[in-house]
Parts: structure tokens; sequence; C-alpha cells
């Protein structure tokens, strides 16, 4: 097992990853930026280091300076955490071509997983189900993109081919406009990505987004974790999560799992994953892979007891997998919201000192946050401040102690989504479960939000 690992990332998840190292006896580097010297996991760290000034490109995407911290700190390993250079092959290679242990999967498989065409081919070739579309990326030519839009049925959405995060996708419902709009997102593409490929899929018009955690360890072992729904989004972000995705027979959701850790094996996948499908009319269909730690592992860590965290430093570490498929076992329901520092009717960012922080408590109530009394927070990142995440024996129960949990929260100085969520909690389609990815601007919409 490693002596000491250092974290790269900020905020609730280098937090959640500092808690898993010191419950293993591991020692703790942390990088931060002079915006979050302040931070909560900075004072709590054994060790802690300032990388750069508060942009991202100078201090979280700096390579070089992660990579000198860890060499002047004598880290054996670096855990990325999610954003920033979780998903990036060029430092996973990096890091480990330093003589550090990269606590992810290999850069080969973050580069197959990173371009969507490469992993859908690859997710085809596993007998992954995957959403009809194009096989590659699009031609050039403009009456084979029309013959394969044609031959896929409308609508259609374009997409690039290194997108994600929302970004890079077109919805196009007529052939009069579907030229244009490949040229244009490929051009979007380019700007964004890097990479001007794009491709086509089927356009399903109210999927829900259900995906499937996976461990896997380099001795050929790998296991699902059951499945998350994730289909309350705003402009493809997520909202909330649960697990397990309510109203899915269990044959089906076993079906595909037992399909994504077999697609883990094919490839030599390793460490934690997550397969992303959308899921409509009882049938599910890939869309992407993320090759880190989700933001939601704690709903998927409440059913089944299975320390997501500790298991990617295990395997970094070289261990093996301590169970087997049969082992793993679904118990009641959990139910994650994802607190944010934004006005919740206008939702723009909302940075600022907390003035008064009080987290819920009682039976079944986990709080994963870094944020306390007098902490400020920066302008500088993503505007997630914290998780509320509730245990069940059912979904009803689950749905309870999450409204007394946000009914208790105290979040005073700045704004938050907290009263989007208690409304949500309170919501008669969302209490009846299976609502689809459109739903939630639906009902803001309807909301005049």
């Amino acid at each position: 097992m490693f002596k000491k690992v250092l974290i790269a990332n900020r905020g609730e998840i280098a937090l959640r990853i500092q808690r898993a190292c010191r419950e293993l006896g591991i020692k703790s580097v942390v990088v931060y930026s002079e915006a979050d010297r302040d931070a909560k996991y900075v004072r709590l760290a054994d060790e802690a280091v300032c990388i750069g000034p508060a942009p991202s490109a100078q201090s979280y995407l700096s390579m070089p300076a992660i990579i000198a911290t860890a060499e002047v700190t004598d880290a054996e390993a670096i855990h990325p955490g999610y954003g920033f250079l979780s998903e990036n092959a060029d430092f996973a290679e990096r890091v480990e071509r330093s003589g550090f242990t990269f606590i992810g999967p290999t850069p080969e498989s973050i580069r197959l997983m990173g371009d969507k065409v490469s992993a859908k081919q690859a997710m085809i070739r596993a007998g992954v189900p995957c959403v009809p579309g194009s096989e590659g990326a699009l031609p050039e030519d403009p009456k084979e993109i029309i013959k394969i839009a044609r031959t896929v049925g409308y609508p259609v959405i374009i997409k690039a081919a290194g997108g994600g995060g929302g970004r890079g996708m077109r919805v196009v419902h007529t052939e009069a406009a579907l030229v244009h709009a490949v040229q244009t997102t490929r051009a979007e593409a380019g700007a964004a990505f890097g990479n001007p490929e794009v491709y086509m899929e089927k356009f399903l018009e109210n999927p829900r987004h259900v995906e499937i955690q996976v461990l896997a360890d380099t001795f050929k072992n790998a296991v699902w974790l059951g499945e998350r729904d994730c289909s309350m989004q705003r402009r493809h972000q997520k909202i909330i999560e649960e697990a397990p995705a309510p109203g899915i027979p269990r044959r089906n959701i076993e079906k595909v799992g037992d399909r994504c850790a077999a697609a883990c094996k094919k490839m030599g996948y390793r460490g934690a994953g997550t397969f992303e499908f959308l899921y409509e009319n009882g049938e599910f269909y890939f869309i992407e892979m993320n090759t880190r730690v989700q933001v939601e592992h704690p709903v998927t860590e409440m059913v089944t007891g299975i320390d997501i965290v500790q298991q990617q430093i295990k395997i970094a570490a070289g261990e093996k997998l301590p169970f087997t498929q049969r082992q793993i076992e679904m118990r009641g329901h959990a139910i994650e919201c994802r607190i944010n520092a934004e006005d919740p009717v206008k939702f723009v960012p909302s940075p600022g000192r907390i003035t008064m922080w009080h987290a819920p408590g009682g039976p079944g109530v986990r709080v994963d946050s870094h944020a306390y009394t007098n902490y400020f927070v920066p302008p500088n990142y993503d505007s997630m401040i914290g998780k509320i995440i509730v245990h069940g024996d059912t979904r009803d129960q689950a749905l309870a102690r999450m409204r007394i949990a946000l009914s208790e929260t105290v979040v005073e100085g700045i704004q938050t989504n907290i009263p989007l969520h208690r409304e949500l909690m309170a919501d008669a389609k969302f209490i009846e479960g299976g609502t689809s990815i459109h739903y939630l601007e639906g009902w803001m919409a309807a909301h005049k939000r």
C-alpha cells in the first residue's frame, strides 16, 4: 500500500479522497491555488503546497506544477479526483513516466473512451448496446451525411467526438438543417476540444439517463455495482441522482451490467469507471464512459456499502478486488442533491462568503462538503459546494429523509439551489419516479424559471 498520495484536485472531492487516505493509513499531500488557501482540506492535509494563482490553467491544470510537487514531497501516487486532469490521457502518461502511480485507468483506456467515436466502436465490439448512428466520424461529403441521416431516421443529434459535459451537441429535426448543423458543430468542436470530428446518433425523444458503476483490477477481475438514475438534469448537467433506478426491471439492469463488466475485462480496464446510457422503451443505449470517479458515487456507496474511492486506491496499489459479483448486494435506496452556490431562479453563480453553514444530520444522512461558516466561495471554479446524500430502506423513506435534510440545511451569505431541491422533492412526477432527461427543463418552463 502507498505511504503517501498526492491529491490533484480541490473542493469536496479533495476532502473525500483525503478521508479515504486517512482511513487506509496513508498520508495525503494536497495541492491548492491561492484562491483555496483557507479550504478545509488544505488545513487537514498532512502536507499542503500552493501551486499557483486562482486560474485553473495556472494551478489545477498545470501538469509540471503537480508532478514537481509529487517529487518534492516524496508522494508515490497521484489521485486526480474528477474534472480538471482526471480524464487527461497525457497527464496520466506523464505521471507514470515520472515514476508515480496514476490512481485511475491506463492512458490507453482514457484515450479510447475519451474519443466518443472510438468508445462507441469498442462498445459495439464488446456487445454493449449503443444508440443507432454513424459507424464512425461523419465524412466530409454532404451527400454521404444526408444518406446516413436518412438511414438513422430523424431527429438526429450531432456530437463532437472529443466532447463532454453536455457541450458539442446539436439536435437536427430536418434534412434542410443537417449539413449546416454538422459544419457548425465541427467548428465548435475544433475550437473547444481541439478535435473537429463529429458523429451522428438517433435522437431519443424522452429517454432516462442511467449509468452503471464498475470496478476492475489488474488481475482481470471486473464487477458492476448497480445503477444510478441521473435523469434530473438542466442543460445536460445533473442536479439529482439516485440508486437504484426506479421502475426498471432488475433483469434488464443485470443484463447490461454484466456486459459492462465483460467490456472492462475485454479492454483491460483498471480502476473505477462509469458506463452512461440512455434508457427508453425498455432498451439501453450506450452514450459514453467516464474513466474516473463520478460526482454521484456516494449513492452507490450508500446502497452497496462499498467505498469506491478506497477501492480506486487499493487497485492502483496492486490489490485484487476483495469481492465477486455474487457478493455485491443492493440495499435500500439512496438519493443525492448537488448543492450549488447559484441563484436558484436565474442559475447564475453566487460566489462570496458563507456567513452561516449548518449541515443536516440524522439517520441515513451524509453530507460531502468542504464548506463551513466563514468560508469564501471563490468565483473561479465550479459552483458546487457540496452534496447531501440520504439512504432509506425504501425510496419513499429516502425521499422523506431528503426533505427533512434540506429543511435543516442552513446556508447564509450566498444563494444556493436548495430552494429548487425542496420544490423538486415535493413534485408529484419526481415522487412517482422515472422522469426523463427533459423533465426538469419542462418543469422550469412551466414554473417560469
